[in-house]
């Protein structure tokens, strides 16, 4: 039924709780997981230069080392917890906006199910889901799995 299931991470306690259903739902079906950790360009604008915004754009994450560290540690804790359990994984980290970067790298990659948080690290929280998240459920048409931390207000 799902061969490739895709995890967006940002690296919250949200997203982790995400990546527990997904290592299940790929052990479960004999899946490979892709862990993507989307550098939102919108949001590093507001903080950087124009020559850094630049770099990012370009892909040249390795001179931002703290956003590189940032991307590889939440693709990381995928990749972990797949490999604990013998599930093949691919580690990426994309630029841009991250519902258009999370719904093309699904088609682009076959993508058969997207298991990703409610919320993430997005500052005002919502009443429902995260602003990434229902952007997502509106620019794919691949079955999504939302998933939320329990007993988190």
């Amino acid at each position: 039924m799902y061969e490739r299931i895709l995890v967006p991470t940002d690296g919250s306690a949200v997203a982790e709780v995400a990546v527990s259903h997904a290592v299940d739902l790929a052990e479960r079906y004999g899946a490979e997981i892709h862990a993507l950790y989307v550098v939102d360009i919108d949001a590093v604008n507001l903080g950087l230069g124009t020559e850094q915004v630049d770099r990012i754009r370009q892909g040249h994450l390795g001179e931002m080392e703290e956003l590189e560290s940032r991307a590889t540690k939440a693709t990381g804790i995928v990749a972990a917890a797949a490999r604990d359990r013998g599930i093949d994984v691919v580690e990426e980290t994309r630029v841009g906006r991250p519902h258009k970067i999370i719904a093309n790298y699904a088609e682009n990659e076959d993508i058969d199910l997207v298991v990703i948080g409610s919320h993430g690290r997005a500052g005002v929280s919502r009443a429902l889901l995260g602003s990434v998240t229902e952007r997502v459920l509106r620019s794919t048409h691949l079955p999504v799995l939302v998933v939320d931390r329990q007993g988190e207000a």
